[in-house]
């Protein structure tokens, strides 16, 4: 890592939980934590407290998870006030001086915007504002801190293609893979209990259960295969538990930890994207594409801009969008794919390379960058990189 970031702390701003899922945010903030200080600030939890309060505890990977406590009751005015004295405390208290800070969240700008980082990025994962339950004034906060920002990343190539005109130093940097982990998922592992007396064939998907799970394309994909065995597995949110479709071939298994996700992959026979074709899902670029593959698993996915490409392109994954086309393409994958040494070899070649270590170079790179023009107080110069030419690979 280069040595000017590893001397500066990193405050990172996200509108996820740490313990929620274990994806973009996680993968790359353990990655910094090996080498900096990092505070990750979740939003406020209201109530449980009569005053204002940080509550620190530190993960395994020595993340240092920060949680604002607010009082119930506490006006809405007061909200952005309270949250700013709690980040000037935690700096005091915990001495930070030189750091960074890494946004997810546009809307904690309303709260950040006094402090003077030596670099601010926006790392912007998805377009919170289509998504369902967004706060009322994102969009206006999005624009401030894209503003503020000196440095922007977007978690997929459709976001990229969005947002490009938007600021000056922008990169498309898809979310990543840890090969090696979901590639265990060839070798046959050890079947968890409440997976191994699910019959075959099994089709499964993980990931947040929310709006942009199409849940009726599920309910008629198990009414006209009832021999398929549909597995789901993930947290629910913003939607009803009712709202769910119930039939004795669709097993609801819940969240699992990221690392129990190759055991349940290994007893897949085709893995499954039944994303909805809607506002929310217009620029979201799945993670869990290239981890179904590196795990060896067949997949078919609705028309996901970023799905279609580049995987669907490299003629790697299966694209259905209506029920009896979904199902003919689960089967079709699962004939044609099933213990194929062609398709695998094609799959890992497509993959290689990527890597969340590689992601992780680059954005230091970029970030370290900013920070020398900054210091040198020369006006920033903004180029496409070719990383490999310098060494990052």
């Amino acid at each position: 890592m280069n040595s000017a970031c590893e001397k500066s702390d990193l405050l990172v701003f996200s509108h996820l939980r740490w313990d929620f899922v274990f994806q973009r945010p996680q993968h790359l903030m353990i990655r910094h934590a090996k080498h900096r200080r990092v505070f990750y600030f979740e939003e406020p939890v209201f109530g449980m407290t009569e005053l204002p309060k940080l509550h620190l505890r530190k993960s395994i990977e020595d993340v240092h998870i920060v949680v604002p406590y607010l009082p119930v009751d506490v006006k809405a005015e007061q909200v952005q006030e309270f949250l700013k004295e709690l980040v000037d405390e935690l700096i005091f208290k915990e001495e930070v001086q030189d750091f960074t800070i890494w946004y997810y969240n546009p809307m904690s700008v309303s709260y950040t915007n006094h402090l003077k980082p030596s670099v601010a990025i926006f790392d912007c994962m998805d377009e919170l504002s289509l998504f369902k339950g967004a706060p009322q004034y994102l969009l206006e906060r999005e624009a401030e801190l894209i503003q503020k920002a000196d440095l922007m990343f977007t978690g997929g190539l459709s976001l990229f293609e969005a947002k490009k005109q938007r600021h000056n130093n922008i990169h498309a940097i898809p979310s990543s893979i840890d090969y090696q982990h979901f590639h265990r998922a060839r070798q046959g592992l050890s079947e968890p209990a409440d997976q191994i007396n699910i019959p075959h064939p099994r089709i499964g998907f993980y990931g947040v259960i929310d709006e942009r799970f199409n849940t009726h394309l599920l309910e008629i994909m198990a009414n006209i295969r009832p021999e398929f065995q549909f597995i789901i597995i993930g947290p629910l949110a913003k939607i009803d538990q009712d709202s769910l479709p119930t039939a004795s071939n669709i097993h609801y298994l819940g969240k699992k930890e990221y690392e129990e996700l190759p055991l349940y992959l290994s007893g897949w026979d085709c893995a499954m994207m039944p994303f909805a074709l809607n506002e929310s899902t217009r620029y979201i670029s799945p993670t869990k594409t290239p981890e179904f593959l590196a795990a060896g698993k067949p997949v078919v996915s609705t028309s996901i801009n970023d799905v279609v490409h580049p995987y669907a392109d490299a003629r790697l994954i299966y694209i259905a969008d209506h029920p009896e086309h979904f199902v003919e393409c689960i089967e079709k994958a699962m004939n044609e794919r099933a213990y194929d040494p062609e398709w695998l070899e094609k799959v890992d070649q497509f993959l290689e390379g990527d890597s969340w270590d590689f992601t992780f170079k680059k954005m230091v790179y970029l970030e370290s960058k900013v920070k020398e023009q900054k210091d040198l107080k020369l006006a920033p110069v903004y180029k496409d990189t070719s990383f490999s030419e310098i060494g990052i690979v």
